[in-house]
């Protein structure tokens, strides 16, 4: 890895689909490192999938060369096959329905023109570290989640 380079891992977590989500991303540059939360209440899977990585871009100060692993070969796909048709037929997919998760999908086609990214799938829950402390990352968000629903409701 150069030490212009930025590695990304990134997760999203749901108990129940839809149910409380969390994401979660460590981002990595030569020895620095900086680690992600956050969750929401009412969300899917492919919700955080897509929020860990937005929510990771947003994180760098300026244009660099990132690597994004991701487990989700919803996002890896939805990046590498899928967007450019979407796109061409005004975010529909091939059967002419609208695009799930458009507004996350459209939001990190602005962040990606930004950088020069190159996206990795790994297998989930197989032993990569980076992988492993992006669900960890990820399942912190869903407790914060959690613990503001909590909050919420007790302030009531």
């Amino acid at each position: 890895m150069n030490s212009s380079q930025v590695e990304i891992w990134t997760d999203g977590a749901c108990k129940g689909n839809p149910g409380m989500g969390g994401w979660g991303a460590l981002l990595r540059q030569g020895r620095h490192e900086k680690v992600l939360y956050g969750g929401e209440p009412d969300t899917t899977n492919n919700r955080m999938e897509l929020k860990a990585v937005i929510e990771a871009l947003k994180a760098l100060k300026r244009p660099c060369d990132v690597v994004v692993h991701t487990d989700s070969q919803y996002v890896q796909k939805g990046m590498s096959e899928w967007l450019a048709n979407w796109k061409r037929r005004g975010w529909r997919t091939a059967d002419k329905k609208p695009v799930k998760n458009a507004d996350l999908w459209q939001e990190l086609d602005v962040l990606v023109a930004e950088h020069v990214l190159t996206w990795r799938w790994v297998r989930g829950h197989a032993g990569d570290p980076g992988n492993e402390r992006a669900d960890e990352l990820a399942n912190m968000g869903v407790e914060h989640a959690r613990a503001a629903m909590t909050n919420k409701s007790m302030q009531r």
